[in-house]
């Protein structure tokens, strides 16, 4: 493809796939990079920053999901913490009438 050609992210995504794939069988990234760029006809610059990208944006989610699970823990751990307090509650109130039960039987 010619210079300033754009390329789809379904592309982009299988180039940088197959450099993930493909990264085991050589020594080093570059190399690996050097070699896979050839394949579907872009320059290792480009995939280089492909890769880039697409490391930035799983790590991006990653941290996203990261966030989410926290916050659902929080919101777990202070509805734990609410139930537990009712359930203390509530074993007192039956402690108290149970003995008043018991006082007022013959």
């Amino acid at each position: 493809m010619s210079k300033g050609t754009r390329y789809t992210d379904e592309f982009k995504a299988k180039a940088v796939r197959l450099l993930t794939e493909s990264r085991p069988s050589y020594s080093s990234e570059t190399k690996a990079i050097a070699e896979v760029a050839g394949d579907p006809g872009v320059s290792s610059e480009t995939l280089r920053r492909w890769r880039n990208q697409s490391d930035a944006s799983a790590a991006e989610q990653s941290e996203q999901s990261a966030q989410e699970a926290m916050a659902g823990l929080r919101r777990l751990r202070a509805e734990n913490a609410e139930l537990r307090r009712a359930n203390e509650i509530l074993t007192t109130a039956s402690a108290f009438f149970a003995a008043r039960l018991d006082r007022t039987r013959p």
